[in-house]
């Protein structure tokens, strides 16, 4: 490894470990993540022919414009379907999209209610994604629980379920997102090969918190929440919300109806629901300065949380100058040789890695370290590329901060680190370890 290259990965670790420790920095993830990618390419500048073919003389600024414009392009795919989904996610929401979801989930039993929100959450998660819909179902269990005691446990479940059901659905999760883009997994192949794994990673779980819930969820006053003046009817709320998450169910089958990339299905779907809730609002005639204004989404564009996406946007490409420079393929021969290319070892320590640093670079950093093979383990749908999927998302759940659903979880219900480690994180460990042993016997004994 030449001092260059050597420089430019101490530099990422750096920035890696500023990422990693940002409750403890108090710096947001996101402006590390620019950071390392500006200094990764800035040093990367200094000697770029040593890693590019023809990349001398006055060819270095084309080549080297041409090799990031490529990692750019291949980025923005993943950015720009990530904004879609979530100003659809954020206009379903405000508009009351999500009411019914919470009528649903009324039950007097604690033990009922435990296995509608493990269930609500986890297909909701496959649609939406683990964030979102982590955020959603805290919001609706205020509404229903009142005891905080109680809350906390179903709040911990949420963040089982939700990284449970984004790791089998190819819009479920931003690693699966990424996965999917890509071209190493298709919708179809991962449904049918990791939904069962998943579901036995939220039901060990589930069933072990069950037994610690007794009796019947103590009655809430519903009255207060009334509808305002200016907002949309029942019929228009349930519109919206089949408008936005049908249509995030069909984004995979327009992509291979039309073969076109995953974000133009998202941006179709968000031009769809965006001009029928401005159709809505011109009928109910409100006043520019209404109430109501604030939830079209014009407004709604506006709260889009932009830190997220220039998270990604950093992080993606400052692992993309990792894959330049050949750190990542060397990594990847090197995790081989030392595992024998035994790929349940490998992803299944990246799942645990999942845990305590972000899954995104994780993942990011595989695509880059193991190339597309035509057939076998790695091929696409291979079950390397299906258990990082299923590892990265789910065993994020082994510690309250391994996953975004966590981390918000944690803020809103005021979770501590260490009440989950005793209570929650042995249990999404067995869950996980379960999930693995299903998916050998699908592979194994079932033939998948």
């Amino acid at each position: 490894m030449s001092t260059l290259t050597l420089i430019i990965v101490v530099a990422f670790i750096i920035g890696y470990l500023c990422i990693a420790l940002e409750s403890f920095t108090k710096v947001n993830k996101a402006a590390v993540a620019l950071l390392m990618f500006v200094v990764c390419w800035t040093l990367f500048m200094f000697d770029p022919g040593s890693y590019i073919a023809g990349a001398v003389g006055e060819a270095i600024p084309s080549a080297v414009s041409e090799v990031i414009e490529k990692h750019l392009g291949s980025t923005s795919t993943t950015l720009f379907f990530l904004m879609g989904a979530m100003t659809i996610v954020e206009v379903v929401d405000q508009n009351g999209g999500f009411n019914f979801v919470r009528d649903l989930l009324k039950t007097k039993s604690k033990k009922s209610l435990l296995w509608r929100i493990a269930f609500m959450t986890f297909f909701l998660s496959a649609i939406l994604d683990n964030l979102t819909t982590s955020i959603v179902m805290i919001m609706i269990l205020r509404k229903l629980i009142q005891e905080r005691k109680d809350r906390i446990i179903y709040a911990s479940l949420v963040i089982i379920a939700a990284n449970s059901g984004g790791a089998f659905s190819p819009i479920g999760d931003v690693t699966t997102i990424m996965l999917w883009n890509k071209g190493l997994i298709t919708a179809a192949g991962v449904i049918k090969e990791v939904l069962l794994p998943s579901l036995v990673s939220l039901i060990i779980p589930a069933y072990i918190l069950s037994l610690s819930l007794k009796g019947n969820v103590p009655e809430v006053d519903m009255s207060g929440q009334s509808v305002a003046a200016g907002d949309f009817t029942n019929k228009q709320r349930k519109t919206v919300f089949f408008l936005g998450v049908g249509g995030l169910i069909f984004v995979p089958i327009f992509k291979s109806l039309t073969h076109l990339p995953p974000f133009v299905g998202i941006l179709l779907v968000l031009g769809v629901l965006w001009t029928v809730t401005e159709l809505f609002y011109r009928h109910l005639n409100l006043g520019e300065d209404g109430e109501s204004m604030q939830k079209r989404v014009t407004n709604i564009l506006t709260r889009i949380d932009m830190s997220t996406i220039l998270f990604f946007l950093g992080i993606l490409m400052a692992v993309a100058c990792l894959e330049t420079i050949g750190v990542l393929v060397a990594m990847g021969e090197g995790l081989n040789v030392a595992f024998d290319g035994n790929h349940y070892m490998v992803t299944g320590i990246i799942g645990v890695l999942s845990s305590i640093v972000d899954n995104v670079p994780l993942v990011a950093g595989c695509m880059g370290m193991y190339p597309l093979a035509e057939t076998g383990d790695m091929a696409v749908d291979g079950i390397f590329w299906q258990l990082l999927a299923y590892c990265a998302g789910v065993g994020g759940s082994m510690l309250i901060i391994g996953s975004a659903a966590g981390v918000v979880v944690m803020g809103l219900e005021k979770i501590t680190f260490g009440w989950y480690m005793k209570k929650i994180s042995w249990l999404a460990f067995v869950g996980y370890i379960g999930g693995i042993l299903i998916y050998w016997i699908e592979k194994t004994f079932l033939g998948f």
